[in-house]
C-alpha cells in the first residue's frame, strides 16, 4: 500500500529551468479549465523521466492517469475564485510540485496543501474498502461522494482542517487523492509572484 503522504524536498536538480518553463506555458483564461482557483496551462510541463523518478521514490511503476490534467501547472493569484473546495481527484495517486520562489514560500500561510476531515462523518478520506464503506452506513461510494464531497465542497463550516503541507520552493508532495484536500490560498498579483504548481495525476502502469 502506498502511503498516505510523502514529502521530497529538493526534487529537481534544476527547479529555476523548470519554473522558467512553466512560466513560459500557455494559460487558458481563469474559470475554462476546470473549478479550482486559477489558471491552468494548456499543455503539460515538458519533463522527462517523472514518472519514473516517483514510481522509484515509492517501489511501484506509475503512469500518467488517462483523461487528466497530469503534468500541466497552475498559477493562483490572490484574487483568484474556483467553484469548488475540498475535493478528492479521480487518479490512483496524486502530486503537487511547487514553483513558486522562496520568497513567496516564506510568507505566512503561503500556498500550500490543505487535508480536512469532515465534522457530519468524521471521515477524513473516501473509504479504501467494502467494510469500511459498510461502517460509514453509505450503501455505495457514490452516494458518499455525492454527500459528502460534492454536497459540502463549498462549505468551509463543514470540515476542519487537520494538517497543512507548508509550500517550499522544489518540494514535491505525494498522496493519496482520496484524502479529502483543497490547495491553500493564493498570492501575488501576476504571474511572477503568484501560486505556482504542477500538478501530477497517477495511475498504476499496465492498469
Amino acid at each position: 500500500m502506498l502511503p498516505s503522504l510523502t514529502i521530497i524536498d529538493d526534487f529537481l536538480a534544476d527547479p529555476w529551468a523548470a519554473r522558467r518553463a512553466a512560466l513560459a506555458l500557455d494559460y487558458a483564461p481563469p474559470g475554462e479549465r476546470g473549478n479550482y482557483p486559477g489558471r491552468d496551462s494548456t499543455s503539460a510541463l515538458p519533463m522527462d523521466g517523472i514518472n519514473s523518478t516517483v514510481s522509484r521514490h515509492l517501489g511501484l511503476e506509475l503512469q500518467a492517469a488517462p483523461n487528466t490534467e497530469h503534468g500541466h501547472c497552475r498559477i493562483t493569484r490572490k484574487t483568484d475564485k474556483g467553484r469548488s473546495g475540498v475535493h478528492i481527484d479521480p487518479a490512483y495517486y496524486s502530486g503537487i510540485l511547487y514553483l513558486s520562489r522562496p520568497e513567496e514560500c516564506a510568507r505566512t500561510g503561503a500556498g500550500g496543501t490543505d487535508f480536512f476531515r469532515h465534522k457530519r462523518t468524521g471521515l477524513e478520506r473516501v473509504p479504501a474498502n467494502g467494510a469500511e464503506l459498510a461502517a460509514t452506513g453509505y450503501d455505495t461510494l457514490d452516494a458518499l461522494i455525492s454527500d459528502v464531497v460534492n454536497k459540502d465542497t463549498t462549505l468551509p463550516g463543514k470540515w476542519e482542517r487537520v494538517m497543512r503541507v507548508p509550500m517550499r520552493f522544489n518540494r514535491l508532495v505525494l498522496f493519496s487523492p482520496w484524502q479529502f484536500h483543497t490547495s491553500a490560498p493564493g498570492f501575488g498579483t501576476g504571474d511572477e509572484d503568484a501560486r505556482l504548481v504542477m500538478l501530477l495525476f497517477f495511475a498504476r502502469a499496465g492498469r
